[in-house]
């Protein structure tokens, strides 16, 4: 409704002619006709007059609906409020969760690296003028470079693959023995 219309419902539900609101306004019955016909409108100090003879609020008058905007708009700023809580709810939640399955994977591979790791021992040894060389690994690796197939067979019975440091003593021993170092 426009602000003319709104004169007009008021001044009849108030039971004024225009001649009576016009001298309580401090106006003219004409202008009170040409608001009413929306022709002009009063200014800001009319404007309060006729809200107080009316006993309404300026908003009121001139048909603003604050009240509808103000509790529309606080309702759409909850509601997004909300959305956003929701969002970063969700965010959180992703982050936590990335961050324990990094930390997981974090000592999941140290453990497998350190279950995996393979310790490998070589040993040199000369017997006169030859060379060998053998190479033994907690994976079971067991090299040698330069031994008959029989000196082999012996220093095989002599591995434990669990025991890299016991398995180092009886071959260097085993060589003393060849060498004629054992008394």
């Amino acid at each position: 409704m426009n602000l003319g219309n709104q004169i007009y419902e008021l001044r009849k539900k108030s039971n004024l002619s225009q001649e009576q609101l016009a001298e309580k306004v401090g106006v003219t019955r004409q202008t009170i006709s040409k608001w009413e016909l929306g022709e002009t409108s009063p200014d800001i100090r009319q404007g309060q007059a006729l809200s107080q003879i009316f006993g309404i609020s300026l908003d009121e008058l001139t048909g603003n609906e604050t009240k509808e905007m103000i509790y529309e708009k606080v309702s759409n700023t909850e509601k997004l409020a909300g959305i956003v809580i929701k969002i970063l709810k969700v965010l959180g939640i992703l982050i936590s969760v990335s961050v324990v399955v990094t930390i997981i994977s974090v000592i999941l591979i140290i453990c497998l690296r350190q279950s995996n790791a393979v310790d490998t021992l070589g040993i040199e040894e000369y017997v006169g003028d030859s060379s060998y060389s053998i190479e033994i690994g907690t994976d079971g690796t067991f090299n040698t470079y330069g031994i008959s197939p029989e000196v082999k067979e012996d220093l095989l019975d002599m591995v434990d693959f669990n025991d890299l440091e016991k398995s180092e003593q009886n071959i260097r021993q085993y060589f003393e023995e060849l060498r004629g170092e054992t008394e």
